[in-house]
């Protein structure tokens, strides 16, 4: 493809020089781009619209239509007022030009703009004037992403955590099924599902995916633990996602907790805490990520009237189930004010909540979680242009828009940059 406006600049300054009228100028430009390829000319226009001189490109496209089908169709009269020439040069440089268009070099030249008055140097705008500003790209109904400025975010990393190690670190996925009898808590029907979804998604965001299933509160934090003594000193990032019923509790960072298949709770606190820098040193500096599917309390959300949702959005959710069992706070059950006053700020942690704190979160038993279900599908589609955090609003929106009852995903972010997922 021409890299405008190094390569079409001056080579569109050669053409306009040759002598000839304006009608022979604009024929011989778009036979020249014609002879080297079919798609030469195509290129170019493409090039032209990418830098902002549409009404250039739509002459050339509309010229060469006619010219195909009648020579003589351009004429002095349809050409739109111009800007010729090169600018910048001096007469003699003007004139060894015209002698040997071989000392024609990239950068030499400023862009020449054809096309109407308004687009002349003087009166463009700073993004037509700035072809490198590239424009932005339709990727999806949701919006405009513009894609190189993305890209040349992630590399910044003053602006956005990177993700050079492949794989770029350890995910550890809970999955808790099956409780014990005594507990009063019942079987998670479709959690496998969630975990499945998962494992695969993070797998293919070059994550080493470790699943653990059906574990007690003691096992859970054994298993955190382990995670968090390893050397993470190679690896970029950690991510632990926790599948269980769950419940409020008292906190002081971050609410809610867990429950193990033997039904004591584990609070969210303690379990991202066990990963902060005394926990965890190799992962200072590094992004920690957490994901709950587990219900934040017994409260049922019946939502509030807006405009027209869609039909399927209003269908019943009877045959959904939640994740939520009666808050249950016992003597020693969750950290005291005296346990964690000494702990570190939290940093380059985010935490993502199925549900509001307070609020049930919904699981369908034959395709799983709505969060989860939600959270998969949006990575599919735009991990490889959005950060973190713009990835979770959009599961956020989708969620809340389905069921009778309504659910609302939050997170509490704590990165001090973008996180974008290592897609490549």
């Amino acid at each position: 493809r021409f890299r405008a406006p190094t390569w079409g600049s001056d080579y569109l300054a050669l053409c306009l020089w040759r002598s000839g009228s304006r009608r022979d100028q604009a024929r011989q430009l778009i036979i020249d781009l014609e002879t080297r390829g079919s798609q030469a000319l195509l290129l170019f226009i493409s090039c032209l619209e990418d830098t902002g001189q549409d009404t250039l490109a739509s002459f050339l496209r509309t010229s060469s239509q006619a010219a195909k089908q009648n020579p003589e169709a351009i004429r002095p009269s349809d050409l739109p007022p111009v800007v010729l020439g090169p600018v910048g040069l001096k007469p003699e440089e003007l004139r060894a030009l015209k002698q040997d268009p071989s000392k024609l070099t990239p950068g030499k030249l400023t862009p020449v703009v054809l096309g109407p008055e308004e687009l002349w140097l003087a009166k463009l705008r700073p993004e037509v004037l700035r072809p490198e500003v590239p424009r932005p790209v339709d990727i999806g109904s949701g919006g405009f992403s513009d894609v190189r400025a993305q890209d040349r975010l992630r590399g910044n990393a003053d602006l956005a955590y990177v993700l050079n190690a492949d794989p770029c670190g350890h995910c550890l996925i809970i999955n808790n099924v099956n409780f014990y009898l005594a507990s009063g808590l019942g079987r998670r029907v479709g959690s496998d599902i969630d975990c499945e979804k998962l494992r695969q998604r993070f797998s293919l965001l070059h994550f080493v995916v470790e699943v653990k299933g059906d574990l007690t509160a003691e096992q859970m934090l054994q298993a955190l633990g382990e995670l968090a003594r390893r050397d993470h000193g190679a690896l970029d990032c950690c991510v632990v996602v926790i599948l269980s019923h769950g419940c409020q509790a008292s906190h002081l960072q971050f609410p809610g907790a867990v429950y193990g298949t033997d039904g004591c709770p584990v609070s969210i606190e303690s379990i991202v805490n066990i990963f902060n820098g005394a926990g965890c040193p190799s992962l200072g500096g590094k992004p920690k990520l957490f994901f709950i599917q587990a219900c934040g309390g017994e409260q049922k959300d019946p939502g509030c009237k807006v405009d027209s949702t869609s039909p399927e959005d209003r269908t019943p959710g009877s045959d959904s189930e939640p994740d939520a069992v009666p808050f249950q706070e016992g003597p020693g059950t969750f950290d005291q004010p005296d346990a964690v006053s000494s702990l570190p700020t939290p940093s380059d942690i985010f935490v993502s909540y199925s549900t509001f704190p307070g609020f049930v979160s919904w699981r369908d038993p034959k395709s799983g979680s709505w969060y989860v279900e939600t959270l998969d599908g949006v990575f599919e589609q735009w991990a490889h242009s959005e950060d973190l955090q713009t990835l979770l609003l959009r599961v956020a929106h989708a969620v809340s828009e389905k069921g009778v009852y309504k659910q609302i995903p939050g997170c509490f972010n704590f990165l001090r940059k973008k996180f974008f997922f290592k897609t490549y």
